[in-house]
């Protein structure tokens, strides 16, 4: 499908809106290098304890995603998504402070990554509610299509900048670039003169439902759509065993491979190319399997982030293409619900797929819990393939209203 052409920069608020999320994004490529290399640089951490990290970082999604979906569905998200970019910026701060202090702990830094996980689950279920009430339906896929180009574009520069800011600075102290960018992100979402909808005012909405009823709603909205199930199963299953690999890549570059702080982001900014150009073709696990034994501190190493960009070259096509359905399928009174169980579902294994892979890097070695990862991740395509979405060549549209009443039993089949 083509996007269809939309002066989305034009619009105002959708252009403060992707300003804010590149900022954000561009910081976050700066952590994305320096955070691990605080563990496994800085503080000498184990392949378990660098894989315990990882699972700090995404362990808000499975604790507490469904609730944030349920609750942001009755609130303003945009100023949800201001108090999240506040706290983060304190809390990353935290770090580079500790270290001055020479008081910077392994424990500390799982506080951290727990914290800003936990703001992160409110903003990105409120950044995924918020943008449909922004643009028109049909501005969808391209409004993703822009804001994922924007985040590959900025993450190009980032990782590297990143690894060349920690070799100049030190990790910790290059952690205050993402500290600016969250400070920046809120100011421009403050600008959005757009606050988005409250979804208790919806029709047929019953006042004092119980939490519970709203997150089994959003549940049984995923769950009981035949094409959304195959879509979150796949992905699921991908981000499971690819955090088995990811969470220990930087104890291979690192601890094993002792390559330096630049060509360790030199390996994230492939990705982020690879990123880049899925999100222009929006219109791979096999890659990242051959990349595994090519990780070497040699000439082979080239090709190896050769193969990691062509990978995310794959990922990124079907990621732009998946939240475009998910938003434009779902109606808008639940958005902030589907939103949250599809994170739950597809974020919420990331830090069992982060345990494993400690457990495996720790038991028997980290270039093994590397190819567990790789090998996992063939059978992501599976829910997909035997779905109708493998023929399907539209995106549906959302029903006007959602149902009065919750569907159970075969109504929900």
């Amino acid at each position: 499908m083509t996007p269809p052409p939309t002066g989305l920069f034009r619009h105002a608020d959708f252009r403060r809106f992707w300003a804010a999320d590149t900022v954000s994004q561009a910081g976050a490529a700066v952590t994305l290098v320096a955070l691990p290399l605080v563990a496994v640089g800085t503080l000498d951490a184990t392949p378990f304890e660098a894989g315990l990290l990882v699972a700090f970082e995404y362990l808000a999604f499975l604790l507490i995603g469904l609730p944030a979906g349920a609750w942001v569905d009755q609130v303003r998200q945009r100023p949800v998504m201001i108090a999240a970019d506040v706290v983060r910026a304190v809390l990353l701060f935290s770090v580079p402070v500790a270290s001055w202090l020479d008081a910077l702990t392994l424990p500390q830094l799982y506080a951290v990554a727990f914290g800003m996980s936990v703001c992160t689950a409110f903003f990105d279920v409120a950044h995924g509610s918020y943008l449909p009430h922004l643009v028109a339906d049909e501005q969808l896929v391209a409004a993703n299509v822009r804001i994922e180009a924007g985040r590959s574009t900025v993450q190009v520069g980032g990782p590297g900048a990143g690894g060349a800011l920690v070799g100049a600075l030190t990790a910790p102290v290059a952690l205050a670039v993402d500290v600016l960018s969250f400070g920046l992100s809120a100011l421009l979402l403050g600008r959005i003169r757009r606050s988005g909808a409250r979804s208790t005012a919806r029709p047929g909405a019953r006042p004092g439902a119980a939490l519970r009823t709203e997150i089994a709603e959003g549940l049984r909205f995923v769950l009981g759509d035949r094409l959304l199930r195959a879509v979150t199963l796949t992905a699921a299953v991908s981000n499971l065993c690819g955090t088995i690999g990811a969470s220990m890549l930087m104890v291979l570059l690192v601890g094993e491979l002792h390559l330096s702080p630049f060509l360790c982001g030199l390996v994230f900014t492939a990705e982020a190319v690879g990123g880049l150009v899925g999100s222009l073709l929006t219109g791979s696990a096999v890659l990242w399997l051959l990349a595994v034994p090519l990780f070497r501190a040699d000439g082979r190493f080239a090709l190896a982030v050769l193969l990691q960009a062509l990978g995310w070259v794959l990922f990124m096509t079907f990621k732009i293409t998946s939240v475009a359905f998910r938003q434009r399928l779902c109606p808008k009174p639940l958005l902030g619900r589907m939103t949250a169980t599809v994170r739950f579902l597809v974020w919420g294994v990331m830090p069992i797929g982060a345990l494993i892979g400690g457990v495996l890097g720790q038991s028997l070695g980290v270039r093994q819990a590397l190819w567990a990862g790789a090998l996992g991740e063939l059978l992501a395509v599976l829910p997909v393939l035997c779905s109708p979405l493998r023929r399907m060549r539209e995106l549906p549209d959302a029903p006007a209203e959602p149902a009065p009443r919750p569907l159970t039993g075969a109504a929900a089949g």
